[in-house]
């Protein structure tokens, strides 16, 4: 990593119709939590019509050290991984190398056969009754959270509880192929494609990605997206010349008391979770985004074509159930984006057709294709997490003066 990202044009906020006096009004909400002890620090970004109007560094970067935060400090962005990893596979199917409805077990036959389990409750147990899963999972249940896995800290009935035991997510000292391996051997949460449910499916789509490849997860994302797109700072561990740079939480939750315990990503993994492995900055981030926003190149690298975005950033779930009940009304889910159906229902501001996602620590992102607007907010709070991704949108979308 290298503290010399390229980022995008700059532009004076007026100039891409935003107000100065809001922004500084958002970084003013911002640093009160800050004051409060809340949150240690922030980055925020805002870019419109290809340039950037806001980018602020609030706070501290490590408060152990009591360190500035700075515009290019690094971040755990965990799930904002997802979005990544799934432009990856979009890269594979463009070059014909699979469709998404071809059965995950033509490439990963561990997966070809899997189990259904069904909890049944009687008295205080729990039990599971096990049942063959009527249809296989498909590449596109991958990409949209209806394969039927699910995470280990999703629940604690005996499926979670199995994950948790196996060390199925977020286990550092596995490959990408053991964690399959193991993955194999446990029961679905669902039937493949009746119901969205938050899980390792991206990172099960990281390991297809390599069988279909050739390569590490990580050498495909540096050789065919970061490369390309001149995300310096992003990757799965940060080299210790830039160990300096890495935004760290508080010990413990101020809102609990609870301990604070992030990934360690101050050295390379062997696992290259698909799912929430990476850091990054917010400059490589808005890169990223901007190459999504123009329609799948940036710079003249071209990683995806305009329909392949548009198919992405589109609802793939139509009647499936579960979504509203991890997010919300009033939104979709595409493949590897959140999608927004309708301009009102859900709770906080928004035009149909965003798409967003966001990270456990507490990063967060949103584009809106309609403005020619992305936003990116980087915090290490994963105990604020919810309280700033639900207003982040808000505070954005209230610096709008055009």
């Amino acid at each position: 990593m290298s503290p010399t990202s390229p980022a995008l044009p700059l532009a004076r906020p007026e100039e891409i119709g935003l107000s100065a006096a809001r922004l500084a009004r958002m970084n003013a909400m911002i640093q009160a939590d800050i004051d409060k002890g809340r949150i240690p620090g922030a980055v925020v970004l805002i870019a419109r019509r290809g340039r950037i109007g806001h980018f602020a560094a609030l706070g501290q970067q490590d408060p152990a050290a009591g360190n500035a935060m700075a515009p290019d400090s690094v971040f755990r962005i965990y799930s904002m991984t997802k979005p990544i990893v799934s432009t990856a596979a979009m890269m594979l199917l463009e070059e014909g190398r699979f469709l998404l409805s071809h059965p995950l077990g033509s490439y990963i036959p561990e997966l070809a056969r899997m189990e259904i389990g069904t909890v049944r409750r009687e008295k205080d147990e729990k039990t599971l009754e096990l049942a063959k899963a009527k249809r296989p999972i498909t590449i596109q249940d991958l990409l949209r959270h209806t394969a039927g896995f699910t995470y280990g800290f999703m629940g604690d009935g005996p499926i979670e509880k199995a994950y948790v035991e196996h060390k199925i997510d977020g286990y550092r000292g596995q490959s990408t192929e053991e964690m399959v391996q193991k993955l194999a051997k446990l029961p679905l949460i669902a039937e493949p494609g009746t119901r969205w449910n938050y899980s390792v499916a991206t990172d099960v789509l990281g390991r297809l990605v390599e069988v279909v490849s050739g390569q590490s997860l990580g050498r495909f994302l540096q050789e065919r997206i970061l490369g390309p797109l001149g995300m310096v700072d992003t990757g799965f561990g940060v080299a210790e010349a830039e160990h300096h740079r890495l935004a760290e939480p508080f010990a413990t939750n101020p809102d609990n008391g609870q301990p604070i315990a992030l990934q360690n990503v101050r050295s390379a993994p062997r696992f290259e979770s698909g799912g929430g492995g990476l850091a990054s900055t917010a400059a490589d981030y808005a890169r990223f985004l901007q190459m999504a926003l123009n329609g799948g190149t940036l710079d003249g690298e071209r990683l995806l074509s305009r329909k392949t975005v548009e198919f992405m950033t589109s609802d793939h779930l139509g009647p499936i159930p579960g979504l509203a009940d991890f997010t919300g009304p009033g939104l979709g889910f595409g493949l590897g984006y959140a999608v927004r159906l309708e301009p009102g229902i859900s709770a906080y501001q928004g035009s149909k057709g965003n798409y967003f996602w966001g990270g456990m620590a507490g990063t967060r992102f949103f584009v809106d294709p309609s403005e020619q607007l992305f936003a990116v907010l980087m915090l290490q709070a994963p105990g604020q997490r919810e309280h700033w991704s639900t207003r982040f949108a808000n505070l954005v979308y209230g610096c709008l003066d055009d």
